[in-house]
């Protein structure tokens, strides 16, 4: 079990998408969203309160420097981990998989133990994941809603067969819901389960010709 609830963490931890932090900002399709899920906005305040939580914890961390310059892309992950969330919600929904608020405690409690201590497990969080205290629930209910998943699923998660089986469960859950990312965030990606940077068509020509354009100058 302590095997599983670790390979649930780092597959976890694997999907959280990385890419350049960019400014909160509302798109003109969805004014004040960093995200809409499955017809669900995910309001650009919602995540701003996460990123602050967040930064609030740092600053009263020994090692708040190092911490903050860990995460530079902190907005990212924290709106990766939003719609994430909801994709696995939507995923689980679908296998009839739930968490119990005992199944969450004593979770939350076996992996505080396995840290060694409450605070430890606190610190562990926030120094490798960006987790704030307050959303520590948040984080055990996703192990343990991974674990659950793969089971459910018939899948190993121990295995990198297994973990691709979750990864195409979560693939076919997150394209029911077809996610729309405010633009300044990127583009998400339903096959990674993670946040991309956005490919802007004209920029992309640009590279692609500019090269024999200099050589014709040139030649």
């Amino acid at each position: 079990m302590h095997r599983r609830r670790r390979t649930a963490l780092a597959l976890s931890a694997a999907l959280l998408g990385a890419g350049p932090l960019l400014a909160a900002c509302g798109s003109e399709a969805h004014p004040g969203a960093a995200a809409v899920v499955g017809g669900d906005r995910i309001p650009v305040s919602a995540l701003q309160a996460q990123v602050k939580d967040v930064r609030t914890a740092q600053q009263d961390s020994p090692q708040a420097a190092q911490l903050i310059k860990n995460t530079v892309q902190l907005s990212r992950a924290k709106l990766h981990g939003l719609i994430f969330d909801r994709v696995l919600d939507r995923a689980a929904a679908d296998a009839g998989v739930s968490v119990s608020r005992k199944e969450l405690q004593d979770a939350r409690a076996a992996m505080a133990q396995q840290s060694g201590g409450a605070k430890a497990f606190a610190d562990m969080l926030l120094q490798q994941r960006g987790v704030a205290p307050d959303q520590i629930d948040d984080a055990v209910r996703e192990q343990v809603q991974l674990t659950k998943l793969a089971a459910a699923t018939g899948a190993d998660l121990s295995t990198p067969a297994g973990q691709a089986a979750v990864t195409k469960t979560l693939t076919e859950a997150s394209k029911k819901l077809k996610i729309d990312v405010n633009p300044r965030y990127g583009t998400w990606d339903d096959k990674a389960i993670q946040l991309t940077d956005r490919k802007t068509p004209w920029i992309a020509q640009h590279t692609k010709t500019g090269p024999q354009q200099d050589a014709a100058v040139t030649g």
